[in-house]
């Protein structure tokens, strides 16, 4: 067997480069990747670098966290799978030891060590990679491998929803349809929200969030998304706004949408400083930050595979491994046209 990587050179620049094949420790297995999911963070990566830095500059950069694929060999202690298995991950391995680990909440673990990003960042973009057992999840057998790869932000949006305290009846407004926002509607929608208002300035992204169940669709180049979100809803707003494109002004302008008493969910990735009017929402509203995910596989795994999420037709672009280069300027120069890219290995 042979093993490649697809590694980013430099901003801009990714390169399919040889790589040594890796071998299953104890508690791990081996796995075949067949499909790799484009995320936000990866194209951010591609564009300008990894959020954080390597220190050393001659650290090889790997992109792609969301992956699935077939086990092909075991450690000697793996006990939950076999050759041939269809499986997805958890791409961050939590330290295990910490305050944050032992309550549960790994997914903020300050020593985990997340694919493509520090202190390793191994990219899922490889042909063969190792990964524990325990972060490891087979997949059901009317669940493909192109789905399995999407397990990973669709628990996002399980997870922010969770937090959120979702139930029957909810108001709801979710700021951006890229591929969180649409996970985050639908997690809405499974969960009971009764009206979901969706706001993005890409009419492709608002389209499908109509086919994925939101009640009202509002594009931001046309109209004033603050003012019809409470024609919409009502003059009180929504019970909870999800801020999921990574923009600070659609985080400033969640605090004129959201009501007395009201939640808002910081989902997306905003660098810089954020203004926020405390006037406006000092009548106990509540702002929390939302982080990956923790103990929301094997409920998304079931949300997919039972149709309650649907993430299979979210994908409107499929490269070739071999590709991997313009599958990324792509997902840069077609913005407006990718909801969801993926890349099928070899």
């Amino acid at each position: 067997m042979k093993n490649t990587e697809a590694i980013l050179v430099t901003p801009g620049k990714m390169e399919i480069l040889e790589a040594p094949m890796p071998v299953p420790g104890k508690n791990e297995v081996l796995l075949k990747v067949e499909y790799v999911g484009i995320c936000g963070s990866d194209v951010h990566g591609f564009e300008h670098g990894p959020f954080i830095p390597p220190k050393d500059p001659s650290q090889k950069i790997g992109l792609g966290h969301e992956c699935a694929g077939i086990v092909t060999a075991v450690g000697e202690n793996v006990t939950k799978f076999k050759e041939g298995d269809r499986v997805t991950i958890e791409p961050g391995v939590p330290c295990g030891k910490c305050r944050y680990c032992k309550e549960g909440k790994y997914n903020i673990c300050p020593d985990v060590d997340f694919m493509a990003t520090q202190p390793n960042y191994r990219g899922a973009l490889t042909d063969y990679l190792v990964h524990p057992e325990d972060m490891t999840y087979l997949l059901p057998e009317n669940m493909d491998t192109m789905e399995g790869a999407l397990i990973e932000p669709a628990a996002v949006g399980i997870h922010a929803a969770a937090e959120a305290g979702i139930k029957p009846g909810d108001k709801v407004v979710i700021l951006g349809s890229g591929c969180i926002g649409l996970m985050t509607l639908q997690a809405c929608r499974a969960m009971g929200a009764s009206e979901i208002v969706v706001v993005d300035v890409i009419e492709k992204r608002l389209n499908m969030a109509g086919k994925l169940g939101a009640m009202a669709l509002i594009d931001a180049k046309k109209e004033d998304s603050e003012t019809r979100v409470k024609e919409i809803l009502g003059p009180w707003g929504a019970d909870v706004v999800f801020e999921t494109a990574g923009s600070a002004k659609t985080a400033s302008q969640a605090v004129n949408m959201v009501m007395r008493g009201g939640k808002i969910m910081i989902v997306g990735t905003i660098s810089g400083d954020t203004p926020i009017n405390f006037l406006k929402i000092n009548r106990e509203v509540k702002i929390q930050t939302v982080f990956r995910y923790a103990n929301n596989y094997p409920m998304t795994i079931d949300a997919v595979a039972s149709g309650k999420i649907d993430v299979k037709s979210m994908v409107t672009d499929i490269y070739d491994y071999e590709d991997v280069q313009r599958a990324f300027e792509e997902s840069l120069s077609r913005k407006a046209e990718i909801v969801k890219g993926v890349i099928k290995m070899k």
